[in-house]
């Protein structure tokens, strides 16, 4: 049992150990990076943010469903789901998760900035998505062992800017990627090609205007509630089945 566990989640572990270590590295490094180059890295983090976001988003153009096009949907899904995560108030319950986290740790600074914008950043997207049913369904850690190693680098930067935080983000990841893996049997086993089935599209392209807004409250062009919009990721399924 424990051998078909790792199997199902391995890749989940994997990108823990290395957000951990990218984490360490970064945290090495900040006491040892002059401003400007403090500065320029979110500001690099931003625009590289920014160019993932257009790439997920643009699988919105991909997808058709009875003449409705993938825009709409993901307009539907967002409207509905910012609105789902203001009532719940989602960004408020995150951000106090990661005040709680930095008071039991005493730690100050952008503790809980670096561990909300990271959790999104890590959980969110395609890769994460379609990897985690690939390691539940097949066994297959492939994709997830490729975003480990992309999240690993990109801990290093945000670790420079944010601190420790970002390496609380792993126990979104054990919760997100883990618990997609151990379901997937369950809820996906039916889907045919799900790198190019109308659901997994749509995740991707709502998944990536969250990105886009990440990359936004990097750059400080504006301050957007991206956690508020986390419930948008459970609207397509319903959606599909009312129209599908």
């Amino acid at each position: 049992m424990i051998t078909d566990f790792w199997v199902k989640t391995s890749g989940t572990w994997i990108n823990v150990l290395t957000v951990l270590i990218g984490t360490i590295i970064g945290l090495l490094l900040k006491q040892r990076l002059p401003p400007k180059i403090k500065e320029i890295i979110p500001q690099g983090i931003g625009l590289l943010t920014l160019w993932l976001g257009f790439s997920m988003a643009e699988e919105l153009s991909n997808v058709e469903v009875r003449n409705m096009p993938g825009a709409i949907l993901g307009l539907i899904s967002m409207i509905i789901g910012g609105g789902l995560g203001e009532w719940w108030k989602i960004e408020e319950r995150l951000n106090g998760i990661g005040d709680f986290l930095k008071k039991r740790f005493r730690h100050s600074g952008q503790f809980t900035e670096g561990f909300v914008a990271t959790s999104i950043l890590f959980c969110v997207g395609p890769v994460a998505l379609v990897g985690s049913i690939n390691n539940g369904l097949l066994g297959d850690n492939t994709l997830l062992v490729l975003k480990a190693t992309m999240d690993g680098i990109s801990s290093i930067p945000f670790a420079s800017r944010y601190g420790i935080g970002v390496g609380f983000s792993v126990l979104v990841i054990i919760l997100y990627q883990g618990g997609i893996s151990l379901l997937a049997g369950l809820f996906v086993s039916n889907l045919n090609d799900p790198t190019n089935h109308p659901l997994i599209l749509l995740i991707t392209g709502i998944g990536g205007l969250m990105i886009l807004g990440i990359g936004l409250n990097l750059l400080e062009v504006a301050k957007i509630r991206v956690a508020a919009f986390l419930p948008a990721l459970l609207i397509p399924p319903i959606l599909l089945l009312f129209i599908g």
